[in-house]
């Protein structure tokens, strides 16, 4: 039983949504990845959004651009915490979509992330499940180590080549 549903608008938005898809699978956590759009199919939204919990859904991440309505709505019907993922849009760099999804109503909250912040969205949801689950919490540690022994490296380097000689290889 998949413990996220990650859903988003449009297939121009799976490059984003797939970080997020990437990051759960790199911490063991199960997910169900679907399109919908809530403008062009309100039907088959409502139902994925009515029906989530009962699939055994903990935490939704919801992509969308412009309008970016799909996180709210998903957020007026599912009981549990749903991380909003603005994407980056042509017209308006993706400003449109943050605005959008950061502004809902009081009683109707949605977690969002950075603009294109899948990868964020998918560690987000992993600290949410950590909260009742020691395994993955470990595995969140474990994650955060790796990231920090990544930077320390890459400084160790620096240090040893010069930045001149760093930005050439």
């Amino acid at each position: 039983m998949a413990q996220v549903g990650i859903v988003m608008g449009s297939d121009s938005d799976m490059p984003v949504m797939a970080k997020a898809a990437d990051i759960l699978e790199e911490l063991g956590i199960s997910y169900e990845m679907a399109i919908i759009s809530a403008h062009r199919e309100p039907d088959v939204f409502f139902e994925y959004a009515k029906n989530a919990e009962e699939k055994g859904f903990k935490v939704i991440i919801a992509g969308a651009g412009k309008a970016a309505h799909l996180p709210g709505m998903c957020a007026a019907i599912f009981p549990m915490p749903v991380i909003g993922v603005p994407m980056k849009t042509s017209d308006l760099g993706g400003v449109d979509s943050l605005y959008s999804i950061v502004q809902m109503p009081s009683g109707i909250p949605v977690a969002t992330v950075a603009i294109g912040g899948g990868q964020n969205a998918g560690i987000l949801a992993a600290k949410i499940l950590a909260t009742s689950d020691e395994e993955l919490l470990k595995r969140l540690k474990d994650y955060s180590r790796r990231l920090r022994e990544s930077v320390q490296k890459k400084d160790a380097k620096l240090q040893e080549v010069g930045y001149r000689n760093y930005l050439d290889d």
